[in-house]
């Protein structure tokens, strides 16, 4: 059996991002908030590492204490001040954004902004999961749908 071939020999990074991972002290809060209150199915449970069922990027969420290790760098263990990243999810039609809002917050996301038409032509609502992070959900416009 040939080896396994991984890349092209000097090949550069690829200009994609393969994973997101947001970073907690509480992995057991946002693995619930995750499954339970977005519905995402979990793929890879190690305890301190979570990985989540998701087209395109692969996503995931993980303890601080993992990276501290990992890297030996000291910020893993700073407090965090403000937003640094955002998630933002499409749901559909404007009418979508209302509905999965009210659905999300009910069964525990914290509301942040209730749903607006903005500028740039989105229905876009905010809300928070349990460490605080504030992430968006969006209508789709009609031209996202033009060949």
């Amino acid at each position: 059996m040939a080896p396994t071939t991984y890349s092209k020999e000097g090949e550069d990074m690829k200009r994609k991002i393969g994973l997101v991972t947001v970073l907690t002290n509480n992995i057991q809060l946002l693995k619930s908030f995750y499954s339970d209150v977005l519905g995402f199915s979990i793929q890879t449970d190690l305890g301190n590492y979570v990985e989540f069922g998701n087209e395109g990027v692969r996503f995931a969420i993980c303890e601080k204490e993992v990276m501290k290790k990992a890297t030996n760098h000291h910020s893993y263990q700073e407090p965090r001040k403000g937003q640094s990243f955002e998630l933002a999810f499409p749901v559909g039609s404007p009418e979508d954004v209302d509905r999965t809002y009210n659905e999300i917050v009910a069964k525990g996301a914290t509301p942040i902004k209730e749903p607006e038409m903005m500028p740039w032509g989105r229905k876009t609502a905010f809300f928070a999961d349990p460490d605080g992070n504030i992430h968006e959900i969006y209508s789709y416009k009609p031209e996202d749908f033009e060949q």
